[in-house]
């Protein structure tokens, strides 16, 4: 197979970010920010004693005084500019954010100490006026105008938020209060969004860039199309296994389709599978893989600092939902192959299993040493760094991926752009946070989604789902998650549900904007690789993602899938899920295994494929407890719709065989 692909930008956007590119006299920043970055995490990680990490709001601010002014030199003030060498207004704006956050990097100790956050000195306000405003713009400049909309008005949401209507009056702040808070104090851009990045993302975001560009994106291509290529629909079973693992890696749904779907969707459409079924299967595949442990997205350390647990517990407890999501994908995928007699590649086009693991071997050790050092020596923020020195190290030895001194440099430009993109989201949505806990609205937003659902969990489930939809679709999923974290999160957790189930369930049903229409981004993206149309790739997504959209509600109302529970009550509600998620799987294609085709005419067709899906959401769904009934009920009609289905279509098999004779 050809191992060549397209570089994408990792990180949690919903769109290939345009990226300008610098003169040749300035080449050199990103890298050097990346080294400088690094180093610094380092000292403060390993508490070295450096003059930057001395006091932890300087770090903090020290990241963000190195990252902040390279927004302005790699993203245009509009799509136009690309083309352009960089204006002297950026070269300004640039030279004036490093200048800026470098006062407050100076000042460190004095804000703390005397409390500028609450009283500060005029020339200090002054200077949180241009902070806010150039955090602003480089928002809009590396994310989208919608999000920097967004963060813009609820950043100014408490100058007016005494003159709101009801729900969302609170106390007011003056302009000035309001500037040094966001600035300043903890809670805003200085708040858990940026914290998290700074303490536990950087490390795994270096370790994935570094994953990619040694070669691991392509071993973990060809070991799939080696185990996996020439079973039925086996290149659609490929973007599966290596768009879930690159996914993971990058975090970032586009860059996953852009990179695997080079390869994976061509191999699709070579068995006879439609475009529009090869771009939604790579579509889903890639939405997945963000969800899918080890290195899932930057939002996964935000929500381990949201709930005030070691990432490996939101690693774990996120396991068991994906595993069940991609074998809802892989049922579907072996379905459409099966009715349709799609066979897979011819062995002797495919690589060597023993060759492929040969040349790579050292990335499943790595992996294995990431995990090991996770989950037995709970060194999560450390992790990464061992990991990425030890992949550096072995990938030296290696014939075909030894790197020389552009690749080194390449890698360190890419984590750049990388982490200036994320940062300047990331600082832009602490001010969401900030401005609900200046107000005091944060307290009691929880109390006002309560009474709108008149306490029923039931309905405060489906707002829940509703609103990280739609939020999903105008903002990235991070910044959509950070939002419902604060305003939503805890009002589901007050009606009785597992809180880390409540921030999985929004993080879930943010990441469906990517396969559902009207927007469906990764599916997008996938449609313009495969040649297909956007919109029949985005409803071919829709149906082949089915299960995510009640997986969510699976683990939810049972923590068990979270690994919370006795082992006993693991088993036996994950066997559950799977019997209904194979039944449902089978029902959206009209094909089980075992059965064949469900139905020939189209009443046998639309019976049995009805039947099937209600059996698997009964066989899936816990009784008791939210559903008024039992599990004994549940999995009586499970067992009824299932009987019913198969003696339908059984006849209807039987009735075609007699009428072709």
């Amino acid at each position: 197979m050809n191992n060549s692909h397209p570089e994408g930008n990792g990180g949690d956007q919903e769109q290939v970010s345009q990226i300008r590119r610098l003169p040749r006299s300035l080449r050199w920043l990103p890298s050097t920010i990346s080294i400088l970055l690094i180093l610094l995490t380092l000292d403060y990680l390993f508490n070295l004693g450096g003059p930057l990490t001395d006091i932890e709001t300087r770090f903090f601010y020290a990241v963000v005084a190195l990252l902040l002014p390279l927004v302005f030199l790699l993203w245009p003030v509009t799509a136009c500019g690309l083309l352009r060498s960089v204006p002297w207004y950026d070269y300004a704006l640039s030279l004036l954010a490093f200048l800026t956050i470098g006062y407050f990097v100076w000042n460190a100790d004095v804000l703390l100490i005397r409390g500028w956050a609450y009283d500060a000195p005029s020339f200090a306000i002054w200077m949180s006026y241009l902070f806010w405003l150039l955090v602003i713009e480089a928002t809009r400049r590396a994310n989208g105008l919608v999000v920097a909309a967004i963060v813009t008005v609820f950043s100014c949401y408490p100058l007016v938020a005494d003159i709101m209507p009801g729900p969302i009056q609170a106390f007011p702040s003056t302009l000035e209060q309001a500037a040094t808070y966001h600035t300043m104090s903890a809670e805003s851009i200085m708040g858990l969004p940026l914290q998290s990045f700074v303490s536990l993302a950087i490390g795994f975001l270096i370790f994935g860039v570094a994953l990619q560009k040694t070669g691991g994106g392509a071993f973990f291509i060809n070991l799939a199309f080696a185990v996996f290529g020439h079973v039925r629909g086996g290149p659609a079973k490929v973007s599966i296994f290596a768009s879930g693992l690159m996914g993971s890696m990058s975090g970032s749904v586009i860059t996953n389709v852009l990179t695997t779907g080079v390869l994976s969707i061509p191999a699709m459409r070579r068995t006879g599978m439609s475009r529009s079924f090869a771009g939604g299967v790579e579509a889903c595949a890639s939405t997945g893989g963000v969800l899918m442990p080890p290195v899932m997205g930057a939002t996964a350390f935000v929500m381990a600092m949201f709930l005030d647990v070691s990432y490996a517990a939101v690693a774990l407890a996120a396991a068991i939902p994906s595993l069940l999501y991609f074998l809802g994908l892989f049922i579907q995928i072996d379905a459409y192959a099966a009715r349709h007699g799609i066979q897979g590649l011819p062995r002797e086009e495919l690589p060597s299993v023993k060759k492929t693991l040969r040349e790579g071997w050292y990335y499943i050790f790595v992996f294995g040493l990431l995990i090991w050092m996770l989950l037995v020596m709970q060194r999560e923020a450390l992790a990464p760094f061992y990991a990425t020195a030890l992949l550096l190290v072995l990938n030296q030895f290696s014939s075909i991926h030894c790197w020389g001194w552009q690749d080194a440099v390449d890698t360190l430009n890419a984590a750049a752009k990388l982490f200036s993109e994320l940062m300047a989201v990331l600082a832009g949505v602490g001010m969401l946070i900030g401005a609900l806990s200046m107000t005091g609205l944060s307290g009691t937003i929880a109390n006002d989604f309560i009474h709108l659902a008149g306490g029923s969990v039931p309905m405060l489930l489906i707002m829940g789902a509703i609103t990280s939809f739609v939020l999903g679709i105008g903002m990235t999923v991070t910044a959509a998650y950070i939002f419902l974290a604060v305003a939503l999160a805890p009002a589901l957790i007050q009606g009785g549900l597992n809180p880390l189930a409540v921030h999985l369930f929004i993080l879930y049903w943010g990441m469906l904007s990517f396969i559902t229409p009207p927007v469906a981004l990764g599916a997008f993206a996938a449609a313009s690789v495969a040649g297909a149309k956007s919109m029949a790739t985005g409803l071919q997504a829709m149906r082949l993602g089915s299960v995510i959209y009640f997986i969510p509600f699976l683990f939810v109302l049972s923590p068990a899938l979270i690994l919370e529970g006795g082992p006993l009550k693991i088993v036996s509600v994950f066997v559950q899920s799977v019997v209904g998620i194979v039944l449902f799987a089978s029902g959206m294609q009209g094909y089980m295994v075992g059965v064949g085709r469900l139905g020939i005419d189209t009443l046998s067709v639309v019976a049995t494929r009805a039947l099937l899906l209600l059996a698997g959401l009964l066989a899936a769904l816990p009784g008791g407890g939210v559903i008024p009934l039992s599990q004994l009920e549940m999995g009586g009609g499970a067992l009824s719709a299932l009987i019913i289905a198969i003696v339908i279509a059984r006849w209807s098999q039987r009735q075609a065989a007699r009428q072709t004779v």
